[in-house]
């Protein structure tokens, strides 16, 4: 149940990781088309500017026709009225100085203009109105009265009309029709006698450039907006759907219920995605790798102590049982040879588990190998550790300093581990040769003895755990056989290797090869 309950927490952590790295593509994506789409309810400037044009000319044409209707007789105005308003396309009126209506261009000829009938609207139209009002109310645009043909023809109808009776200036006037089009109208007075002059004027043009604009570029952002989304859902598809599978497969890593389980390598990606998906899969096999080392270390540190303590415990059970000082003295010495292997083992245990920890933790130095052996060298000398064995320092073939960089004490139990087990190996009085070369962009060490060598089918097992072939004069247990393992796990985790083979000079003896990088000038 808590293992199912685990499951459901990683899947829902998933679908909302989905859901939340989808959403943000497509907000990276559709927020530009947003911006750009903004540029609809700018439109509403561009109209202001065309209405605020036509305002001018609405004036100027008022003037000029007032002014060739003021020396003209009766006839002779409403032919101009006639032939003004159909060049024109607008309907003019005059009034007299009573505001009583003298002459209207669309009593006197056929209109020279029709208003739209909103009933018989296509669904263009329709959505074109619909599209106007709403970009006005976005932008708090001023209201505008609708037009409305009063039902009584005289002045005081037309407040354009009464003012420019009383201040005696053209008046200019905007409307919108029921279809969303603007009616200009202007007011002028024509000569001195009080009358006026009144032009209607719907500017359907300026409508139908805005709505053209604005059409052309809501179509271009929709258009824009859907391949947009398409690609981003795209894009998202390919980012997310790998990453599930890759967080469904670390789930169940993670849980152990399926030790086979595949991480999913998608050998096909060659982005960002496929290199993430194999260092995964190449974490999850280095994780199996160190549990499998773990367990094996675990039975193989079971296996060893259990030799110890047995010995141990029939020493100390038959110690009561004897009476002979003799032989109880030498139940003694074993019982005490058995606690010293037990803790040299604990020891050599707790070192090397520690290593790929204590690596970890550590910082990084500068380390001068030759430097590092000398003193080593000088050290055991000192402790009495080399027992009679001569150890040797060659670094002829040197060229240049032979730094590497990594821990120093970790470098120099690898040291002491090499040196320990050629000194072990080594006839009395025999020599033992330490080689520090440079070669490429590495820094080889060879610790060469001359024991009885190591055989070819036995030089990776010298590197196992617990492996231990000692000579027949050294006491049993004196080593617990982790040394070079221990060395070479250290020299692992510093990015180089330990390596067996025979003496470089075809002597007798066995020589171990230590390789790491050369640290950077």
């Amino acid at each position: 149940m808590a293992e199912s309950k685990r499951a459901g927490s990683g899947e829902q952590l998933s679908a909302t990781g989905r859901f939340a790295l989808t959403g943000r593509i497509l907000a990276v994506n559709i927020l530009p088309l947003l911006i750009l789409g903004s540029g609809l309810f700018y439109l509403d400037s561009y109209r202001t500017q065309l209405i605020n044009e036509r305002f001018k000319l609405a004036r100027i044409e008022a003037q000029i026709t007032a002014e060739a209707l003021a020396g003209a007789s009766r006839q002779r105005q409403e032919a101009l009225l006639v032939q003004i308003g159909k060049e024109q396309r607008m309907r003019l009126r005059t009034f007299d100085a009573k505001g009583r209506l003298v002459a209207d261009s669309f009593a006197l000829a056929d209109p020279a203009f029709r208003f739209n009938d909103i009933s018989d609207d296509n669904w263009e139209q329709r959505f074109s109105v619909w599209l106007d009002r709403t970009v006005d109310t976005i932008v708090s645009a001023e209201p505008v009265q609708d037009y409305v043909e009063p039902e009584a023809q005289d002045a005081d109808a037309w407040p354009e009309l009464a003012r420019a009776r009383e201040l005696g200036l053209s008046q200019v006037r905007l409307y919108d029709w029921q279809d969303g089009t603007p009616v200009i109208t202007a007011a002028v007075p024509v000569g001195l006698q009080g009358a006026t002059l009144l032009t209607v004027r719907n500017a359907v043009d300026i409508t139908e450039s805005v709505r053209t604009a604005r059409s052309a570029l809501f179509l271009a952002m929709l258009v824009v907006m859907a391949a947009s989304a398409a690609l981003s859902l795209f894009l998202a598809r390919t980012i997310v759907t790998p990453l599930r599978l890759l967080a469904r497969a670390a789930v169940r890593v993670k849980q152990g219920r399926d030790r086979e389980v595949e991480v999913p390598r998608l050998p096909q990606r060659s982005d960002e995605i496929g290199l993430l998906a194999r260092a995964v899969s190449d974490m999850t096999g280095a994780l199996r790798q160190r549990i499998d080392a773990v367990d094996s270390f675990a039975a193989d540190v079971a296996h060893e102590i259990k030799n110890p303590l047995a010995s141990l415990r029939n020493a100390v059970d038959t110690l009561p049982r004897v009476d002979d000082p003799e032989l109880r003295q030498q139940l003694i010495a074993i019982a005490a040879h058995d606690v010293r292997r037990i803790d040299r083992l604990v020891t050599e245990i707790a070192a090397a588990s520690r290593v790929d920890a204590e690596i970890s933790r550590a910082t990084l130095e500068r380390v001068d190998l030759a430097e590092l052996f000398a003193n080593l060298i000088r050290s055991r000398e000192d402790r009495g550790l080399n027992n009679g064995r001569n150890i040797t320092l060659d670094l002829s073939t040197a060229r240049g300093p032979l730094k590497v960089l990594g821990v120093p004490t970790q470098l120099e139990r690898v040291a002491e581990n090499l040196l320990d087990n050629a000194v072990s190996f080594s006839p009395p009085e025999g020599e033992v040769r330490v080689a520090i070369r440079q070669s490429g962009r590495q820094i080889v060490t060879e610790v060469c003895d001359r024991g009885p060598g190591i055989a070819p089918d036995a030089r990776e097992a010298v590197f196992r755990r617990f492996h231990s072939d000692r000579p027949d004069e050294e006491s049993f247990g004196n080593h617990s056989g982790l040394g070079l393992a221990i060395g070479r796990a250290i020299a692992e985790a510093h990015d180089g290797t330990l390596v067996a083979d025979a003496r470089p000079d075809g002597e007798g003896g066995a020589c171990l090869r230590l390789t790491l990088p050369a640290a950077a000038a």
